[in-house]
């Protein structure tokens, strides 16, 4: 007997240590029911499982069980999988579908759970994001409960064949730095006298804001501490910090400690590698973001050639899953100008659309004022997504490209659809019609007059089966009728990346070579359309500053005779259009007609925009205040996501209404992280004070009634939520299941928006989780107002959607139901 016991003593001390040992565990098996969702390119989307799970009706799944019925009433069944060798959970019933698996723990604890392949998960009941794209640095902080943990990983086509894996991971400190995601510049052995940027990803595995800490990093004995900003409770962020380079002097690897204090004390110290080159070599450098604070890169191909006055400037756009650094490298440098190449904040990240566009002129202005080049030389180009992006950012922003060359390039996300799918052409239903209109900025089809601003040259590869040839066919036909200046080749058999000729093509730079920018005096005939004055307003010397019909096409035609001293304007879906200072001659003063009335007999605009407005007739008129819409803000919900934005959670509700708050927070922030290497401020409503984030974004998550930082900064919005009940114009709609997106202007910035993700109830925000807005693209009126059921049943859901009027009122004609 007292043996036995002893036997048993020492198993229970083996069991101890091996649990004590245990840092990680792995999920090896599982239950998978598919297809039951469908995310796209819009803000409607539909996920049967996630529509009963915020319901509280989804039930336990068991194997052989169903889930629910498709569309053609047959059941979806739970079927179980296991995982094969390399740890990967595989079957065809995870395409489009998800992945059930469970954790059984003895105590409450918390913990990370890492998966791979997924594109959302739900970790009892809280959402998170996924890494679709198989990065295996995004760390999801969980808390484990004590007894069953139930984990819903949503899965996207292909997990039939790639599978996911998932594991749970016990660290050994609570707060520590993870390398794998770190962004990072070249030092450049002839610049060393200035700190440089970078940016690591500190997680804090804890239930309290991490405040205070700072981040000293030592090169060759000098050492540098900077400031971290706060990290909210059970997050990861990615931080900025600075290094000194002063004694780097040879090319080559370099050292970099990382040690992350409190108070002086050590928390964790990690060890980095950045790489010494000359400046003369391919190189990346860093920069703080004005999109939200975060460090970012872009990578350059310098100029072999002393710079000089007639120096060009080469903007390269890369392809889906390629970083900034090796778009780069794939050029030869050039003796007479400098290529950039700018992240679109990610490998992936927005199709150079929404955010990847922002960060593309981010780095155009950048380098244009670290390299000067001549302000008539600016050219760009791209291939694939990249291609995408030329054309895009080619139609979208006229005047200034002398030349834009897509290689490899689709023109539409309607007619290619990348990663999130396409934006669907058309629909029958107002309601989805209202969305895609707010999509309109991203159709270069109708946009494509723009294109007479530059020279145009394709190239495309004739056996490209990534990207089909049919594309530049479709553009070539496009410009035909009516583009007199644009190039076209074919490669013979080439593949969708065929060598370095892809991008790199010798005639692509001679085509360039022969263009230039136009003066502003040497234009003086103008068509310009837009879809949206706040993304682009002015080509050259004109532009729409309103529009009648916020996000439908604009057009304005312009004709400038100098002789006659006339300006001319012929005007479509423009209610304010502008002429800006060189539009003629100082001190000359010219008549004025806009849609065949004479506006002004005398007009002159010396040094400064002069302003003319549409009411029954046409007639000079101030700028735009900022209470109205204007080319500094013009709505759509997206637009809030700009000026270092703020996330505003919400404290004043019930305990289950602030959680719901605080966890669709932090997944905007985690996809944000994921998607566009970003980073933000996550604050309570009771800590957030306007002057201390002033003329910043502001994200409030919650309503009227539960988030106190509505009363400051959306009491005059024409839309009005509270617990119960969304009030807008002479409507009321009441219920506990009714979730809001809306846009209104910040009433203390000139340039900043708040826009609001709302519920009325709980289940009403939780049905706001699936955050479309990120994906590239993606259409989002002024506001949209939807019941939970749009999970299922698509726009017939949509209560009413549409845009506020200019001077941000509620706009009766320009309305939308789902019915």
């Amino acid at each position: 007997m007292i043996k036995l016991n002893c036997f048993l003593l020492l198993s229970i001390l083996l069991s101890i240590n091996i649990c004590q040992a245990q840092t990680t565990y792995d999920f090896t098996e599982g239950l998978g029911a598919g297809p039951c969702h469908q995310y796209g390119r819009e803000a409607l989307f539909s996920d049967l499982l996630a529509h009963q799970l915020i319901q509280g009706k989804l039930a336990q799944p068991t194997e052989g069980g169903t889930l629910t019925n498709d569309k053609q009433g047959k059941p979806i069944k739970w079927q179980r999988i296991k995982a094969d060798t390399a740890n990967r959970l595989r079957d065809a019933s995870l395409n489009n579908g998800y992945l059930y698996l469970t954790y059984n723990s003895k105590e409450e604890k918390l913990a990370i759970f890492q998966g791979i392949g997924h594109a959302g998960l739900f970790f009892n009941g809280v959402p998170f994001s996924g890494d679709v794209n198989r990065h295996e640095w995004l760390y999801h902080l969980v808390k484990i409960k004590k007894g069953l943990n139930e984990i819903y990983m949503r899965v996207g086509f292909g997990g039939r064949f790639q599978g996911v894996t998932a594991k749970l991971i016990f660290p050994e400190k609570p707060v520590f730095i993870s390398t794998k995601d770190s962004t990072l510049p070249h030092i450049l052995i002839e610049k060393t006298a200035e700190p440089l940027l970078g940016g690591i990803v500190l997680i804090n595995l804890t239930e309290k804001p991490l405040k205070n800490l700072k981040i000293k990093t030592t090169i060759e004995g000098n050492s540098m501490v900077s400031d971290v900003p706060i990290i909210s409770q059970m997050t990861t962020r990615k931080v900025p910090f600075q290094m000194n380079v002063s004694k780097i002097t040879q090319k080559g690897d370099v050292n970099c400690t990382i040690t992350l204090l409190e108070n002086n004390k050590v928390l964790d110290e990690k060890n980095i590698v950045l790489n010494a080159v000359s400046e003369k070599e391919h190189h990346s450098s860093t920069f703080i973001s004005a999109i939200d604070g975060s460090v970012q890169y872009y990578a350059v191909a310098p100029q072999t050639t002393p710079p000089t006055a007639e120096s060009a400037l080469f903007l390269s756009v890369h392809g889906a899953g390629v970083e900034a650094i090796g778009q780069a490298r794939a050029y030869k440098p050039k003796d007479w100008g400098t290529l950039v190449a700018p992240t679109n904040r990610r490998p992936r990240g927005f199709n150079w659309e929404d955010w990847g566009r922002l960060d593309a002129l981010e780095v155009l202005d950048i380098a244009t004022k670290r390299f000067n080049p001549n302000p008539q030389k600016i050219y760009l180009t791209g291939h694939s997504m990249g291609g995408h992006g030329s054309w895009y950012l080619g139609a979208t922003y006229p005047g200034k490209w002398a030349g834009v060359a897509p290689c490899a390039g689709y023109p539409t996300l309607m007619g290619y659809g990348s990663a999130d799918g396409k934006i669907p052409t058309n629909s029958e239903n107002k309601a989805e019609q209202m969305l895609l209109r707010a999509s309109n900025q991203s159709n270069v089809i109708a946009l494509a007059n723009n294109y007479k601003a530059s020279g145009i040259y394709i190239l495309h590869g004739d056996a490209d089966r990534v990207v089909s040839v049919e594309y530049a066919r479709e553009m070539r036909k496009v410009l035909s009728n009516f583009h007199n200046d644009f190039s076209y080749y074919e490669y013979p058999n080439g593949s969708h990346w065929y060598s370095n000729e892809s991008v790199d093509w010798q005639p692509l730079f001679d085509f360039f070579k022969w263009h230039k920018i136009p003066k502003h005096e040497d234009l003086d005939t103008i068509n310009f359309t837009t879809a949206n004055p706040a993304v682009s307003s002015t080509y050259h010397w004109a532009g729409i500053e309103q529009q009648e019909y916020p996000l439908s096409y604009s057009n304005i035609q312009v004709k400038r005779d100098k002789d006659k001293k006339q300006i001319e304007i012929k005007t479509d879906n423009a209610r304010m259009v502008k002429l800006l200072p060189t539009a003629f001659a100082k001190d000359k003063s010219f008549k004025l007609i806009i849609d065949g009335f004479e506006v002004c007999a005398a007009c002159k605009t010396d040094d400064k925009t002069l302003f003319f407005i549409k009411n029954e007739k046409w007639t000079q008129a101030e700028a735009p205040t900022q209470n109205q819409r204007s080319s500094v803000r013009n709505g759509t919900f997206k637009e809030g996501f700009n000026h270092k934005m703020v996330f505003v959670y919400s404290t004043n509700g019930t305990k289950e209404e602030n959680d719901a708050s605080y966890q669709k927070a932090v997944l905007d922030a985690e996809t944000w992280y994921y998607r566009g290497n970003g980073a933000m401020d996550i604050v309570a409503d009771k800590d957030f004070t306007p002057s201390v984030f002033a003329d910043r974004g502001v994200i409030i998550y919650g309503n009227a009634t539960t988030n106190s930082a509505w009363k400051t900064l959306l009491i005059n919005s024409p839309l009005q939520v509270q617990r119960g009940s969304v009030k807008i114009g002479d409507e009321e709609m009441k219920g506990d299941d009714l979730g809001i997106y809306f846009t209104y202007p910040r009433p203390d910035s000139r340039i900043a928006s708040v826009s609001v993700v709302a519920g009325t109830g709980l289940v009403g925000m939780k049905a706001t989780f699936a955050n479309q807005y990120f994906a590239g693209a993606s259409g989002f009126p002024d506001y949209l107002i939807f019941g939970a059921d749009m999970m299922k049943d698509g726009a017939k859901a949509i209560k009413m959607t549409g845009f506020f009027d200019n001077n941000w009122q509620f706009l009766k004609k320009d309305v939308a139901k789902g019915e």
